[in-house]
């Protein structure tokens, strides 16, 4: 597992330990770090990421303009790449995406 580390001087360090095994300071460099659960627990702003392709749902390049009209039959319009990856602008967007193909993303938490 990864563990975040603050140093004194402010920065934040990342230590791979086993499960449990993480030790509460540190060395790093000349500097002494005390582990940081404040770090390991911040989140991800919702921006980030966005738009993104997806090859987790995406088609054979040969079938892109097949999924490209589909989206726009079922009237949730998305770009489709070249490589037939479709690119979804926000999670709301690519939740629908995948609804109107009769797909989930088990972890999307929406």
């Amino acid at each position: 597992m990864i563990y975040c580390y603050e140093t004194t001087g402010g920065a934040i360090v990342e230590r791979v330990y086993p499960a449990g095994k993480a030790p509460r300071h540190v060395r790093v460099g000349k500097q002494m770090a005390k582990r940081s659960f404040r770090a390991e627990h911040a989140s991800v702003p919702a921006t980030a990421g966005w738009p993104m392709a997806c090859v987790g749902s995406g088609v054979n390049p040969d079938q892109a303009g097949e999924l490209r009209a589909h989206f726009e039959k079922v009237g949730v319009p998305t770009d489709v790449t070249s490589q037939g990856d479709p690119v979804y602008r926000d999670a709301k967007h690519r939740k629908k995406a995948l609804k109107c193909r009769g797909m989930f993303d088990k972890a999307s938490y929406l």
